[in-house]
């Protein structure tokens, strides 16, 4: 899809929400896995919301810097 605005600080705005959002929902998810039992699956949620929340945390960096 084809993304109407194009504005470079626009894209990171929208990519922290992204980030945002998928580290919730890996959050939710981990702990899904650890009442299952699965603490395999637990663990790769954890470590993927990790890396959701360092990446959030760049664009946030850069945001401030720039707005």
């Amino acid at each position: 899809m084809d993304n109407p605005v194009k504005d470079k600080n626009y894209d990171m705005i929208s990519s922290l929400y992204h980030l945002a959002q998928g580290s919730e929902m890996c959050k939710q998810y981990a702990k899904d896995a650890e009442q299952e039992g699965d603490n395999d699956a637990a663990q790769l949620f954890n470590e993927l919301q990790r890396n959701y929340t360092e990446y959030g945390d760049k664009i946030a960096k850069v945001l401030k810097e720039r707005l």
